[in-house]
């Protein structure tokens, strides 16, 4: 069931999207065209939220989920109910129909209780991916899955809030504040990979899953910590997944010279990057092509270090971006073709994005018909190194 990596898989992330933006107009409300118009632009995958810590506690409860942002067009910008099943598998059945394989992820979506901190143990995190994967298999969709990505970005505090779940309590507890307190005020400093029991958790959560599922790949996706990749243990990974972008602070500098700080609830830094983004990048045009290709160089020392085959669903050029006044999409779409053509040419990556604005919400992107099947094609014909297309044979 595992993919033979003969060829690469050209991919998008559809993340938490996929399930709440299904208002009218919102670009997730009919799969069944989403996923046929994403086949006509030559994408073969997707990956997207399971939803595993509500699937393992009520698959059939309709839940509310609070906004992560409101400045983003990834998910819902308020309050927004859901219900994970039947949706996760009616959505992965749409996909076969569109000849689409899914690759499994979660950003681990907060509800009004939170209940994604109670899964505090990696051997509880395993089972909760188990029980999210045997609804899937009940449903007879197992093989559509492409490969299972236990925590998006991890150790992010954003998207991995209950590996500091304890570190939170004690600290609120030693402060005297409550748990609603501002969390800068509480919050623990970020984890590093380079720690030995963050391997740990990753190699135990991932023994659980893969010991219910061996036909399965497995694997944690990254985005901090790219250039002490030699420093962190990713032997239980069946695969790596980086997230690279040339605005990232690693290897540019780019994102503090426009004044952009990720502020999730403020146009502020949008309205810096309409006023600078696009000139700062031509003003130094060599200089972030150069940063960009050398991350992509670093991911392929990285797999070829470990002989682990390479995927990367959200790349290339900025992090956040979208339809907004001042915003336009030229620039960004010839950065990220010039990375696709520079990164297929590696031969370590078997799946591949174009993007991660690549869904109907960005309308700039998606109508960009040829652009997309130009560089789809480019990918899926890429070559695979011969080590990597061994280990399936």
């Amino acid at each position: 069931m595992r993919p033979n990596f003969s060829h690469p898989h050209a991919m998008t992330m559809w993340d938490f999207s996929w399930l709440e933006r299904r208002w009218p107009g919102a670009g997730y409300e009919d799969w069944d065209n989403a996923l046929g118009e994403l086949a006509e632009r030559g994408y073969d995958a997707v990956r997207i939220d399971a939803f595993p810590h509500l699937v393992a506690t009520d698959p059939d409860r309709e839940w509310e989920l609070l906004p992560v942002w409101n400045q983003q067009n990834w998910g819902a910008s308020s309050i927004v109910r859901v219900r994970v099943l039947p949706e996760l598998t009616d959505f992965i059945a749409s996909a076969r129909r569109a000849g689409i394989k899914v690759s499994l992820s979660s950003w681990f979506r907060e509800d009004r209780e939170n209940t994604r901190v109670t899964f505090t143990t990696p051997e509880a995190f395993g089972r909760m991916w188990v029980e999210t994967l045997r609804q899937i298999e009940s449903a007879g969709l197992l093989d559509e899955i492409l490969f299972v990505d236990l925590c998006n970005e991890f150790p992010l505090r954003i998207w991995a809030p209950w590996l500091y779940a304890d570190q939170l309590s004690r600290n609120a507890f030693r402060s005297g504040l409550s748990i609603s307190a501002p969390l800068v005020e509480v919050m623990p400093a970020e984890a590093s990979r380079t720690e030995a029991r963050l391997a740990e958790w990753m190699a135990a959560s991932i023994s659980v899953v893969r010991q219910a599922f061996p036909e399965l790949d497995f694997t944690y996706s990254f985005v901090t910590e790219l250039t002490t990749w030699r420093n962190q243990d990713v032997t239980a990974l069946d695969v790596l997944e980086p997230h690279i972008w040339m605005a990232n602070n690693e290897y540019s500098d780019y994102y503090d010279r426009v004044g952009y700080h990720f502020e999730r609830f403020d146009s502020s830094g949008y309205d810096n990057v309409v006023a600078r983004g696009r000139e700062e990048y031509r003003s130094r045009q060599d200089f972030y092509d150069a940063a960009l290709f050398r991350a992509i160089d670093t991911a392929v020392e990285w797999s070829r270090s470990t002989r682990k085959p390479l995927y990367i669903t959200e790349c290339w050029s900025l992090v956040d971006y979208k339809d907004w006044p001042g915003l336009e999409w030229d620039w960004l779409l010839d950065i990220n073709a010039r990375a696709v053509e520079y990164a297929a040419s590696r031969g370590r990556f078997v799946g591949m994005a174009t993007s991660n604005f690549c869904g109907p919400q960005f309308a700039g992107m998606w109508r960009e018909i040829e652009w997309h099947q130009r560089l789809t094609t480019l990918i899926k014909s890429a070559n695979v190194d011969e080590d990597i297309r061994a280990t399936r044979r």
